[in-house]
């Protein structure tokens, strides 16, 4: 996770000091995280569309008229909030953390001298409960793995694609990989050696997640007979590792399209990137790994964020009770 950056008066936003557009203050404040936080584009887009929705809100509630910060009020916060649950239907722990981007925000306009008082800071936290993540059976995975193959009207003088969603599914499954971190492996960040891929993480964090054979196969395969294939002469691959068909790198959307489509082939319904990644601690808590070494190997720096897997194995020991004692 990133650090919060502090806030205080900075001189890339004097400019636009006293100003009390809602839009002109939000520009703002994205600049100062960019330029003088170094937030990564990821975390940047997530606060942009926090604030625009909350931008809408208002404007909704303003008849048109262009919101100001002061339109901001503690009331519309709330009004807003609520609105995320009753019309969109998010989840507690979602709008937890929308209200802590809100919460970001109003804290460095105040700072900065836009506002008089921080709209959000009487609001109280929304209640969280540890929603047990979808996770996908051994007998699932495989078939989840299996699903890329051959067409009965592929071209061979084309590179095959589904070598290479063959390649990502096993290495997203064997490593644990966050989609973003997918799409940013690059090739010479494969240690084939060794047996361990270099992922990045949150906050630019690294770390090094050992693969096994069938991970290891899939991606020699793509290396030597379908990679080569996709990079054209002007490629602007940057030495990353997964590329589209026109020789780009794959970015975070297109591996959600692959894996939902690779899950529809399978016959799964409700799997995306971040299943397999469930699926990955799940399965090594179940086999009998030990809780620290799963934190390391998914990169989470606090360790309660990973104990939330142990709640999915302890849900199954219910069911096997259940299941199958006498008295269960």
């Amino acid at each position: 996770m990133h650090q919060a950056p502090r806030l205080r008066p900075t001189d890339s936003c004097l400019e636009v000091l006293n100003t009390t557009l809602f839009d002109q203050a939000v520009r703002a404040y994205l600049t100062y995280l960019r330029v003088e936080c170094g937030l990564s584009p990821n975390t940047l887009a997530a606060y942009r569309r926090d604030l625009a929705d909350l931008h809408t809100h208002i404007l909704t509630g303003n008849n048109g008229r262009t919101p100001r910060l002061d339109d901001a009020t503690p009331v519309a916060v709330v009004g807003h909030l609520r609105a995320l649950k009753t019309e969109r239907d998010l989840a507690s722990s979602s709008i937890a953390r929308h209200l802590a981007a809100l919460r970001m925000f109003f804290r460095w306009a105040r700072a900065e001298g836009h506002l008089d008082t921080n709209p959000t800071e009487l609001i109280d936290r929304p209640s969280q409960w540890k929603k047990v993540p979808g996770v996908l059976s051994p007998r699932s995975i495989r078939a989840l793995l299996d699903a890329p193959q051959p067409g009965d009207d592929d071209d061979p003088s084309m590179p095959q694609l589904w070598v290479r969603d063959r390649a990502m599914l096993e290495v997203m499954y064997a490593c644990g990989l966050r989609a973003s971190e997918t799409a940013d492996l690059h090739v010479d960040e494969i240690y084939f050696t060794l047996g361990v891929v270099k992922a990045t993480g949150k906050g630019n964090k690294q770390r090094l997640v050992p693969f096994g054979d069938p991970a290891r196969n899939a991606l020699q395969r793509y290396l030597t007979e379908c990679r080569p294939r996709l990079i054209r002469p002007d490629s602007r691959d940057a030495g990353r590792l997964y590329l589209s068909r026109t020789g780009r790198p794959l970015e975070r959307v297109a591996i959600w399209q692959i894996v939902k489509r690779c899950a529809a082939a399978a016959g799964l319904k409700n799997v995306h990137p971040h299943v397999l990644r469930h699926t990955f601690a799940t399965h090594l808590l179940g086999g009998g790994a030990d809780l620290r070494i799963v934190q390391e190997l998914l990169g989470h720096a606090d360790v309660t964020t990973t104990q939330i897997y142990t709640r999915v194995d302890q849900t199954r020991l219910k069911e096997v009770v259940r299941k199958f004692h006498p008295r269960g």
